[in-house]
This record gives structure tokens, C-alpha cells and sequence, in this order.
């Protein structure tokens, strides 16, 4: 079992034809990614990469059953291809576009309440299970299949993760960028559930950043709900007050959201919270080897 992507996914990219949508659906392919099709309105009918393109997501999930969808659409029109993609019964939306404005959030998360989509991002690397699916922008070739699921709002540190734990040999089962703008598809808890339910995820890693209430709420759930080992990182340790730090959701503001409240409450509920991101590989492989 694995979770949100694996071999048997029917994968359609949104923005298929353009420049970015090209060059990550490029890489998706030499990754042995399922892509089925792409869709770029006005193109339907071409074959772009030797795959079909279509008009429309429900075209392509007509005609190539395609159960996942990756967005690589410019902000302005990125809310609207998400709700394309939900209203065609995408299973996973993978949206990978920055800068969507927060309002139009709102209404996309309004709207996704009311089908059976799972979205993923926005401005985010995407969801790869190693060794079966890369869905997103994420370099492949530092994953390794294994059993340590990782979560991440952090893109760069969700790779520095990754990498340590391939170096040691572990792997991961899957590891999941959720975004760090305001409005996300899925959180720290939504993704942890899963990890918690798959049979193929041993110990799970989360990193987290300044800003809002996610890593303290996830502490309180996963402290009530989770019964695997869970190592954390939290980024922005220094930074100030009122400092917006890299994503739109990375702000301190009024006394809430800072680092050090956030891994005082994660501490308290049980989880092990590493000092810097290069102490997170060693960590989990210690948390293992103690478990047996």
C-alpha cells in the first residue's frame, strides 16, 4: 500500500504543452511515471511527448482514465484548473503553481469540501513514492524506496530529508511538499493519517516552518492518534517577528507561529525535535534501530 501515488496511477498534466509543464512531465517520464495525457486547451487532438493532449480534464479522464493530476499553470488561471480537475473526479490534485492569489484559495478549498478530490499544494514540489511514481517537480534521483514517510511545507528542506535518508540506507515510502502558502489542500494531519494507516511507513518525519498553528496541531493529534515514531524540524528559528520568511504562510505575527513555541508544544506531545536539519537522517535511523 501506498499512499496518494504509486505505479498503478493514471497521471494527466495540467499545462501540459508549455515550457515548465513540459520539462517536469520530461523528467516524470525518464522517472517511469504513468502519464497518460496532458491537457492544454485549444491543443486537443495533438500528441505532445507521444502522449495525447485534450481540451479538458474530463477528456482525459474519459479517454485515458486518468485518477491524478499535476498542475503547472500560471498563477491567474490555477485555481480554475483545480477546480477542473476536481469537477472531472480527479482522486489527487498535485498543484505545483505559486503566487495563486488567497482569495481565490478560499473558494477552491469551499469547493473541494464538496467532492471526493484530494488536493496537494499549491506552491509546492509535488508527491513522489520512490521507485513507482514522481508526481511533481522534485529531483528523483536522491529518493530511495524505503519505509520513512515525509511531509514537509518546506520544498528545499523536504530534498535535504530525503537525501540523508537515502544516504543511510533507509528510504522513504513516500514523501509529500504540502506548501507553505495560507490556504493548502492538505495538512501536516492529513498526510500523517495516512502514514499513520500504511503498512508500508515505519517512522514519519515532518518539517515545519514559522507561521500559523499546523505543526501545533498536528502535535496534539498525532500525540491521541499516531503510534509511529514521529522526528520533526522546524525552520526560522531566528527569524524576527512580523519577518516574512520565504513562503506567504511563514509569518509571525502577534506572538503566534514562532519557533520556539511551536517545538516547546511538539516536545510536550512526544515527538523528537531535531536542532538542525542535518541531524534528521540520524535521528530517525536511531529512532528505528531503538524499536528494532
Amino acid at each position: 500500500m501506498s499512499i496518494l501515488v504509486d505505479k498503478n496511477s493514471r497521471v494527466v498534466v495540467q499545462g501540459f504543452t508549455g515550457r515548465e509543464g513540459t520539462f517536469h512531465a520530461t523528467h516524470m517520464l525518464e522517472y517511469n511515471t504513468n502519464v497518460v495525457a496532458g491537457v492544454t486547451p485549444g491543443k486537443g487532438g495533438i500528441r505532445h511527448l507521444d502522449r495525447p493532449v485534450f481540451d479538458t480534464v474530463a477528456a482525459a479522464v474519459k479517454n485515458e482514465s486518468a485518477n491524478v493530476s499535476v498542475i503547472f499553470v500560471p498563477a491567474a488561471f490555477a485555481a480554475d484548473a483545480i477546480l477542473e480537475a476536481a469537477s472531472a473526479g480527479i482522486k489527487v490534485i498535485v498543484c505545483i503553481t505559486e503566487g495563486i492569489p488567497t482569495l481565490d484559495m478560499v473558494k477552491v478549498k469551499h469547493f473541494l469540501k464538496t467532492t471526493g478530490s484530494r488536493l496537494i499544494g499549491p506552491n509546492c514540489p509535488g508527491v513522489i513514492t520512490p521507485e513507482e511514481a514522481k508526481v511533481g517537480i522534485m529531483p528523483g534521483k536522491i529518493h530511495k524506496k524505503g519505509r520513512v514517510g515525509v511531509v514537509s511545507r518546506s520544498g528545499t528542506l523536504t530534498y535535504e530529508a530525503v537525501q540523508q535518508i537515502s544516504y543511510l540506507n533507509l528510504g522513504q515510502s513516500t514523501a509529500v511538499g504540502i506548501g507553505g502558502d495560507p490556504i493548502i489542500g492538505s495538512n501536516f494531519i492529513d498526510i500523517i493519517e495516512l502514514f499513520n494507516q500504511d503498512n508500508e511507513t515505519d517512522a514519519i518525519v515532518m518539517i515545519g516552518e514559522i507561521g500559523g498553528s499546523a505543526e501545533e496541531e498536528a502535535a496534539f493529534y498525532i500525540k491521541s492518534n499516531v503510534d509511529k515514531p514521529v522526528v520533526s524540524f522546524i525552520s526560522g528559528q531566528t527569524a524576527p517577528p512580523g519577518r516574512r520568511m520565504g513562503h506567504a504562510g511563514a509569518i509571525i505575527s502577534g506572538g503566534k507561529g514562532t519557533a520556539s513555541e511551536k517545538i516547546r508544544i511538539l516536545k510536550e506531545n512526544g515527538i523528537l525535535v531535531v536542532d538542525t536539519p542535518a541531524e534528521i537522517g540520524v535521528t530517525v535511523k536511531r529512532v528505528l534501530e531503538e524499536r528494532g
